[in-house]
């Protein structure tokens, strides 16, 4: 068992520098991405209640094949087919626009399931006493719904994380392709790999504990 940590002690200072430095890129491209699915998956839920008829099928269109399609294929499509036709993405921009076109379409989903809990008659009373509609669903309607869909969100949060390894087949530097180049130059790579797990579940752990706590009922 000895032999097993000896490589972390003997590497320990060259690994740290190259795993933080990674896991800074990995923080940084799950919340940008999450970010903008934040965005697409609000304004897909509220195409799905337009009273627009195209815009309720181009929505739930949207998300119903993207939610059958796999992430790889979106990542690749963005990075290796665009450009066919013009469109270049570096790729960090790929990997963050394939998460979140991809991630927009389960968020859709939490937000028309939180708009869905709250009761009609409480949009109705706040336009009742004189609220405009934009005025009720910000004042009245977001906030709790943002309170229902809290705690799925920051477990869609933590999906989109670990999905973000992906990213490492299209050559963003995060956490899996630091851990492959890592394990190429030093012959340890399941001592390697075990430390980008562990990098994985440092960053992930306290957002699975506070989605646990904000899904216990209060009392």
């Amino acid at each position: 068992m000895s032999g097993f940590f000896a490589p972390y002690r003997d590497y320990g200072g060259e690994w740290l520098p190259l795993l933080l430095r990674a896991m800074m890129n990995t923080a940084a491209l799950s919340v940008c991405a999450f970010a903008l699915a934040l965005v697409l998956g609000l304004l897909l839920s509220l195409c799905q209640r337009s009273g627009f008829t195209a815009l309720r099928h181009f929505a739930a269109l949207y998300v119903t094949v993207v939610r059958g399609v796999p992430l790889l294929a979106v990542l690749f499509l963005l990075y290796f087919g665009l450009p066919g036709i013009g469109i270049v993405f570096d790729a960090f921009g790929a990997a963050i626009a394939g998460l979140a076109l991809c991630f927009a379409a389960q968020i859709a989903e939490l937000f028309r399931a939180g708009l869905k809990a709250i009761p009609a008659g409480q949009g109705e009373a706040a336009l009742a006493v004189g609220l405009t509609p934009v005025q009720s669903f910000r004042l009245i309607i977001f906030p709790q719904v943002v309170r229902v869909i809290l705690a799925p969100m920051i477990v869609t949060f933590v999906a989109l994380l670990k999905d973000s390894s992906l990213a490492s087949l299209i050559t963003v530097n995060e956490l899996v392709l630091t851990g492959r180049a890592m394990a190429t130059e030093y012959f340890l790579p399941l001592q390697i790999y075990v430390a980008v797990g562990l990098c994985y579940f440092a960053i992930a752990w306290p957002f699975s504990v506070v989605s646990r706590r904000l899904a216990v009922p209060a009392r």
